[in-house]
């Protein structure tokens, strides 16, 4: 089992930036695909982007260029760069992780096993 924290969410401005974090502890980092959702009021949770343990990334078409997600395994963490912010952004945002094949960078959030409580990011001016 794994257990994911996110940090790093808050209030922005319209063009900001924020940097999240998810932190896995537990089993094996390398061992897992790590993705990130949002899901903002009323609406279902969406992929985001996802990393696998090479480094090779997948991301939602609406977000592609402005998040860029990268990995530390030697911190266990991957974060999530997120410039040029927009209101529509404003959503809680979960990561992920998904056991089985280290390199299937899915986008189904069924096909993810474990969750961290979720971060809240508001754009606003």
């Amino acid at each position: 089992q794994v257990q994911l924290v996110e940090s790093g969410g808050g209030l922005v401005q319209p063009g900001g930036s924020l940097r999240l974090s998810c932190v896995a502890s537990g089993r094996t980092f390398n061992n897992y695909v790590i993705a990130w959702f949002r899901q903002a009021p009323g609406k279902e949770r969406e992929f985001v982007s996802a990393i696998n343990w090479t480094g090779g990334t997948s991301y939602a078409d609406s977000e592609k260029g402005r998040f860029p997600i990268s990995r530390d395994n030697a911190k266990n963490t991957v974060y999530l760069q997120m410039n040029s912010l927009k209101p529509e952004d404003t959503a809680v945002y979960y990561c992920a992780a998904r056991s089985g094949s280290r390199f299937f960078l899915s986008t189904k959030e069924y096909e993810y096993d474990y969750w961290g409580q979720g971060t809240q990011v508001t754009v606003s001016s």
